[in-house]
């Protein structure tokens, strides 16, 4: 049998198959987002990323420990880390530096991980050491002799200073200077001389002891020396030998 639908019932089945469609769809939409199903907006998923924070502190961390033994006191500051930079998560990351790299004024820290994926990057961080050092209290003619008089101690950032700056006044007492200094000007080390204790041409007394022994004899020196400075000497019967100068015309040779 055969029955038709009169024109007034068409509107409603369309009616009602709309609404069929439309729970079907919202039941299936519910499922592949469960947010929607605790009546919450969905949120798009993000990718996940090592936090830059965690970076920061690793960079800060490494950096506290490789200054612990400088003198002063020190500050560190780690760079800003580029926004757009995007790593994966990564459980133990390695700060590193590069070689030649060091804890001192502006330097830069690598940051490596290994697993789950691998990955480095290399960040930019600066060191402050505020401390003590000694400089010129007033004029130094170069080869004169420096006492404590003469000499001052300031403060200040270690770091912007040239290397092998005196931090001890002891350093720097009794040397003398490669050249004229004015006032003010920090002390280096390696520009200082030690006074001579031996001189070229002298006769000094050549020391050697050890287990059970120790002898002396007569020697020239062949050069000028400070105290604890290598010189050779040549003894009476022409034989070159090298010792530690030492005060009171002594060179100690070790045998």
């Amino acid at each position: 049998m055969t029955s038709r639908l009169t024109p007034k019932a068409r509107p409603a089945i369309r009616l009602a198959a709309l609404a069929l469609l439309s729970a079907a769809a919202a039941a299936a939409h519910g499922q592949q987002n469960p947010a929607n199903q605790a009546g919450q907006p969905a949120q798009p998923r993000q990718a996940a990323y090592h936090d830059r924070a965690a970076l920061k502190r690793t960079v800060e961390e490494f950096l506290q420990v490789q200054t612990g033994g400088l003198p002063g006191q020190v500050t560190v500051a780690v760079g800003a880390i580029d926004p757009r930079m995007s790593l994966a998560p990564c459980p133990a990351p390695q700060a590193f530096f590069m070689p030649g790299a060091r804890a001192w004024g502006k330097t830069t820290v690598g940051v490596r991980c290994a697993t789950p994926s691998a990955w480095t990057v290399y960040i930019q961080a600066s060191v402050t050491v505020i401390g003590e050092y000694v400089a010129s209290a007033a004029p130094l003619a170069q080869g004169q002799a420096i006492d404590a008089g003469q000499l001052v101690m300031l403060k200040g950032d270690l770091t912007m200073l040239p290397a092998g700056i005196a931090t001890d006044i002891s350093q720097v007492v009794g040397r003398s200077s490669n050249s004229s200094l004015p006032p003010g000007t920090p002390m280096r080390i390696d520009t200082l001389r030690t006074k001579p204790v031996v001189q070229s041409g002298q006769l000094v007394r050549l020391v050697s002891s050890g287990s059970g022994f120790s002898v002396s004899a007569e020697a020239r020196a062949m050069g000028t020396a400070g105290d604890g400075q290598v010189v050779q000497v040549k003894t009476s019967g022409g034989q070159q030998i090298t010792g530690i100068a030492k005060a009171g015309g002594l060179v100690e040779v070790a045998f």
